[in-house]
């Protein structure tokens, strides 16, 4: 009985965020005329440990998500803070939720004219740098811009959050991850004073960059690796070729909804043989099940 009630108030609490992300894409939605490029979007996630963790606006546990507009650009990001730091009494989700707020401002602004993603996370990090209020910490990140006057997308990734771009069934594009060695991800770091030397920390400008054309209907999948660590490509593929084509923010709510709960129940699956367990025997560790994690899911369809 306390299993069937946890997870029904998972759920639930998943249900409500979409709710909550619905309002403010019909809102967004207002400020695009009709026939301008624009993507529909919906978001969903699960922190690791729900019991302890207090829910915000934008994240899910120490991962951190941000959707912004202006007149040239529709933007996408996501951010999983590195969890280690909290055994020195830092919280891990302020530096990623810092970045993802940030560039959220940034687009909103309008005044990044032609903005590159790599340029908006590179300000959002020097800005974070000089706060005056030090934020300490570390951040994988991935963000996606599309620019509605060449109907291309431009993509910045750093670390192991990522991409996957659908298009009839078929991936079209994906990010590649980073990693230093083996679950070790390239990171933006701000470490405690006199303690650079011993903290990996790589700058915005090795992100991993790219364009591309997109084409009506095309369903793009940004997520932290929560999900890429847990789901395979191909239950990625089937559930995001559902929504080809599709308009509905509901029916897309529902999709992510899906991808959120599938990544939730194989992170705690012992027996299943997850890609973060087939990555460690390819790196000579012997492992199997999945890996719990924060979950972030950004899904959204283009519209043209």
């Amino acid at each position: 009985m306390h299993s069937i009630v946890y997870t029904g108030r998972l759920l639930s609490r998943a249900i409500w965020n979409g709710i909550t992300n619905y309002t403010t894409s019909s809102t967004e939605a207002q400020v695009c005329r009709k026939r301008e490029p624009h993507l529909v979007h919906a978001v969903c996630g699960f922190p690791k440990d729900f019991t302890h963790t207090i829910l915000k606006k934008g994240q899910f546990g120490d991962d951190a998500w941000f959707h912004a507009l202006n007149k040239a650009s529709d933007v996408i990001g996501v951010a999983d803070g590195v969890g280690g730091w909290r055994n020195y009494g830092i919280d891990p989700g302020e530096f990623s939720s810092f970045l993802m707020k940030t560039c959220e401002r940034l687009v909103c602004s309008g005044r990044l004219k032609n903005m590159l993603p790599a340029t908006l996370l590179a300000r959002s990090y020097y800005e974070l740098l000089e706060s005056k209020r030090p934020i300490l910490g570390s951040s994988t990140a991935c963000v996606i811009v599309l620019n509605r006057e060449n109907c291309q997308v431009y993509t910045a990734n750093i670390g192991d959050s990522g991409f996957v771009i659908v298009r009839h069934g078929e991936v079209v594009h994906r990010s590649e991850e980073q990693q230093h060695y083996f679950n070790t991800p390239f990171q933006l770091s701000l470490p405690p004073p006199g303690r650079s030397g011993l903290v990996l920390s790589d700058s915005p400008d090795a992100a991993d960059t790219s364009s591309f054309p997109v084409e009506d209907g095309d369903v793009i999948l940004l997520a932290t690796d929560g999900v890429f660590d847990n789901v395979p490509q191909q239950l990625l593929v089937t559930e995001m070729t559902k929504l080809q084509g599709e308009r509905d923010p509901c029916k897309i709510q529902g999709v992510a909804n899906a991808i959120a709960w599938m990544a939730r129940n194989l992170a705690f699956d012992s027996t299943f043989m997850s890609p973060f367990a087939e990555s460690a025997r390819h790196n000579g560790i012997e492992a199997v099940g999945g890996k719990p994690d924060d979950i972030t899911v950004l899904l959204a369809t283009v519209a043209i």
